[in-house]
């Protein structure tokens, strides 16, 4: 692509809280920008976006999904992620790579708890994005509540580029406050015949105070003050300089311009579309992406969006079918061509791009080649996981890895038949790879195999790709709690490995130190062992031991969080202190420290919001209560309560079947990992034995 069409080039997200529609509204945009020639409905599981199986069933998004379309003058790769928590990975990966977004927010519920997860992970990787608030035709929607928790919830600053024309039944439009002209969108035609009008008159006086409003943000950014000045003489201003003004206020994260519409109706998707060539920012608005030299960490690289450019590109997804792994790369710069060889800095090896492919969904179209800046799909990387970085092999680079949630939750697994036990191995090791999330372990005290995910429904989704796109039969047990430990105070401890036999042995003391460490539920580990005790060689292996044997598990063999590891000092043998030696006194040395220091066993909690009918909510509060929730707000949203509670996940197992039966059906509830506490006492008596 050259560099100057990259200017025309949109990387959106489409990203919201569960049932905001972002399946359809991705449905229409396909529809009119000609992808398509017959829109899909979600109930129908006819969408372009939700092609698997599991989705169509379903009817939610389960897998993020990349298409390709146009739009007059713009080429926009669009990627459909899911809203359900438990797939929280598909938005962190796409958002890591994507240049806009369009966060859509329900009219009716306005902003969700899933909604506040997806603007702070956009705000983590600094994802300009546009608002669309959806819904309008749906009784009890209220495009003004929603800008008002846009900007209360978010900590944004909403700008309102578009408003209603009326709301719920009497839905008919949107007016336009940049070009003042009402919008309405002909059913006849399928919304594709827009016809434009002078503001109605009953509109008139609510649409002068979204615009007053609209120029009042926007004066506070005008450093040339051309159209404050017209705007306080009360001259005409010039709709193009207004949105130069807020596209510019847009990029820099100052201001999100909102949009509204119903998708469902097939209103306001092509101002939508519109807003997207004027709003969001083509690769070329980006900053340059940074890494580092692998060999050289402290020397930092950088590359431009241009074709000229050494290649560079990031993997963010692996999708694997029994035919084989597909990449997901965005290419940052250069050119990626079929056939040629790439370095990939982790691994430290070379991959080969078999195939080259666009991504229309469930179809692919071949490529010869594809560009800075562009969203592809390749075919032939044998040892490239999700987060790894390819690069010019006399030009190498290495980008910042995507970082994941933590599991929460774990199941048993085993083959129906015993002699299918290889083929289950196999192919947790392919589901692992293609899932970040996705996690399983052999455990040897109990010989079961058990697979961590982010809920049950993540893992109620495994186990059924499983049987139906391997064909693999298993029985899995009943959810478990994914707990972790962390320490009670600092403690010392020496650790060692000797062992004589003939002729050479082993040998290794280590002096090792921990201490609690509240640092995002993390392990660090330090070196401050004097130089010389210890050859040079072996203290970054002593380094990755520590650390290895701290992920692996503490006293009850949960993984370690919040604790910082200090190598401390050591004694060594001429020639009996090899690298299995220092290994094992590493781990022995750990291992005796944090029995000395003490152990906390740490639950999961979860932030859980349950929208519910008045009638029903003291018996939603009780219940609550009883799995020993911490209420921490209710407030009423449109004709519902909305509860916020922090609760044990082990007590909201099975919480669906309870919550539908105390509100006879009426409640709906979402839940995502918020923090971890530690557990009851007469849990950790429990695991220890007491």
């Amino acid at each position: 692509m050259p560099k100057d069409s990259l200017n025309f080039l949109r990387n959106i997200g489409i990203i919201a809280h569960i049932d905001a529609g972002k399946t359809t509204l991705t449905e229409r945009i396909l529809f009119y920008t000609g992808f398509t020639h017959k829109m899909g409905d979600v109930d129908d599981g006819t969408t372009v976006t939700d092609f698997y199986r599991e989705e169509q069933e379903r009817g939610i998004t389960i897998f993020s999904a990349a298409v390709t379309c146009r739009w007059k003058e713009f080429a926009i790769n669009i990627i459909d992620t899911p809203g359900h928590v438990d797939f929280t990975a598909e938005v962190e990966r796409s958002l890591r790579v994507l240049d806009g977004g369009i966060v859509v927010f329900s009219g009716v519920e306005g902003v969700e708890a899933q909604s506040e997860t997806v603007w702070r992970q956009a705000d983590k990787y600094r994802v300009p994005r546009m608002a669309f608030v959806n819904k309008m035709d749906r009784v009890g929607a209220d495009f003004s509540a929603v800008v008002d928790q846009i900007r209360e919830r978010l900590d944004a600053r909403p700008v309102a580029v578009q408003i209603p024309m009326g709301a719920g039944a009497t839905f008919a439009g949107v007016i336009d406050l940049i070009d003042q002209k009402a919008l309405t969108f002909a059913p006849e035609f399928l919304g594709a015949k827009i016809l434009e009008q002078p503001i109605p008159a009953e509109f008139e006086a609510e649409a002068a105070t979204w615009r007053e409003r609209l120029f009042d943000e926007l004066t506070q950014f005008d450093e040339s003050d051309l159209i404050t000045t017209a705007y306080l003489e009360g001259r005409p201003i010039d709709p193009g300089a207004v949105r130069t003004l807020l596209r510019s206020c847009a990029l820099s994260g100052g201001v999100t311009p909102v949009f509204c519409g119903s998708a469902f109706k097939r209103v306001g998707v092509q101002p939508l579309l519109d807003g997207v060539g004027y709003f969001l920012p083509s690769p070329l608005d980006v900053p340059p992406v940074e890494g580092t030299h692998p060999k050289k960490k402290d020397k930092k690289e950088r590359r431009k969006s241009d074709p000229s450019e050494p290649f560079c590109g990031l993997v963010f997804k692996i999708q694997s079918d029994l035919h084989g792994d597909l990449a997901f790369v965005r290419i940052y710069s250069g050119i990626l061509e079929e056939g040629t060889r790439h370095f990939n800095p982790r691994t430290d090896g070379k991959e080969t791009v078999q195939r080259l492919l666009r991504i229309r969904a469930g179809d692919r179209e071949k490529l010869e080649s594809a560009s800075a800046g562009d969203i592809v799909g390749v075919v032939g990387l044998k040892d490239s996981v999700t987060g790894d970085t390819l690069c010019d092999t006399r030009h190498p680079i290495l980008l910042e890895r995507i970082e994941f949630a933590e599991t929460v939750v774990s199941m048993s697994i085993e083959p129906a038949s015993s002699a299918d036990k290889n083929k289950l191995a196999d192919l947790l090791k392919t589901l692992s790879r293609e899932d970040p999330t996705f996690e399983w372990r052999y455990d040897e005290e109990t010989g079961q195999t058990l697979m961590n995910g982010m809920g049950e429904l993540h893992l109620e989704v495994k186990r059924n790709r499983m049987l139906n796109d391997f064909g693999l039969k298993v029985k899995v047990g009943k959810p478990r709690v994914s707990y972790r430990e962390t320490i009670k105070r600092r403690a010392t401890a020496w650790g060692e490995c000797i062992h004589q036999t003939g002729g050479h042995g082993l040998f290794a003391k280590l002096k090792v130190e921990v201490e609690p460490h509240h640092a995002d539920q993390s392990v660090t580990v330090l070196s401050r062992v004097k130089p010389g005790v210890i050859p040079h060689e072996f203290v970054q292996v002593i380094e990755s031991a520590l650390l290895d044997e701290a992920r692996s598990g503490g006293t009850l063999g949960y993984p370690l969080i919040d604790v910082r590891i200090t190598f401390l000092d050591g004694v060594t043998h001429d020639t009996d202190s090899t690298e299995p030696a220092f290994r094992a006194a590493a781990s022995d040395a750990l291992r005796k420290a944090i029995q000395a220091a003490g152990v906390v066993l740490l639950e999961p909690i979860m932030r859980a919001e349950v929208s519910v009918p008045d009638e029903y909510f003291g018996d939603v509060i009780a219940d609550l209560n009883s799995r020993r929730a911490e209420i921490t707000s209710t407030q009423a949203r449109g004709k519902l309560r909305v509860i916020e509670a922090r609760v044990p996940l082990e007590r909201m197992f099975g919480y669906a079947s309870s919550v539908r039966s105390v509100s006879q059906g009426r409640a709906s509830y979402t839940l995502e990992p918020l923090a971890y506490a530690p557990a009851p006492e007469e849990r950790l008596r429990e695991f220890l034995g007491e």
